[in-house]
């Protein structure tokens, strides 16, 4: 009776795992997630807009968009030195409270995170993007009056020398 008892109990404990449901492999329209103790959880990519992944595992990804691995949000914070068109350059800080400063005219403006780019508006009317183009970030230039998706005034370099939120 007693090894009857036994196995009964290992029984009991064994059959839950046994029949635990397990997410089934990706398919085109799920992802699923792996966790550290080994437990996997499948999510239909229709339920997501966004995915937000640390920096050096490639930033946010925004489902449903073209440029499916974009920056995050925090990877645009901090100083910028960008070019001004005529072969100079001059820095733009962009601040976690949607604050912009720009030294050019001592200019302050409001940003933006848009589909992985920092899109801001300055208090003169002018407007600047700061996109990734591969593997660096370029400044977009829009004079007053045109549109994130006019065609740009000018394209120049973009660098941010505090790449990491502030």
């Amino acid at each position: 009776m007693r090894r009857f008892l036994g196995v009964a109990a290992l029984l009991s404990l064994a059959v839950p795992t046994l029949f635990a449901a397990t997410p089934p492999p990706a398919s085109s329209g799920t992802v699923v997630i792996q966790f550290k103790d080994g437990h996997r959880q499948s999510f239909n990519l229709a339920d997501i807009t966004r995915i937000e992944l640390p920096s050096e595992l490639g930033g946010d990804i925004e489902t449903g968009s073209a440029n499916a691995i974009a920056p995050s949000r925090g990877r645009f914070l901090g100083k910028w030195v960008v070019g001004d068109g005529n072969g100079g350059d001059f820095t733009i800080r962009l601040e976690e409270n949607g604050d912009a400063y720009r030294s050019i005219g001592d200019v302050h403006g409001k940003w933006a995170y848009v589909r992985g780019e920092a899109q801001i508006t300055w208090d003169d009317g002018a407007q600047d993007a700061i996109r990734r183009a591969g593997t660096v970030f370029e400044k977009y230039a829009y004079s007053q009056g045109k549109q994130f998706t006019d065609r740009p005034d000018n394209v120049t370099h973009a660098h941010n020398t505090t790449p990491h939120p502030i």
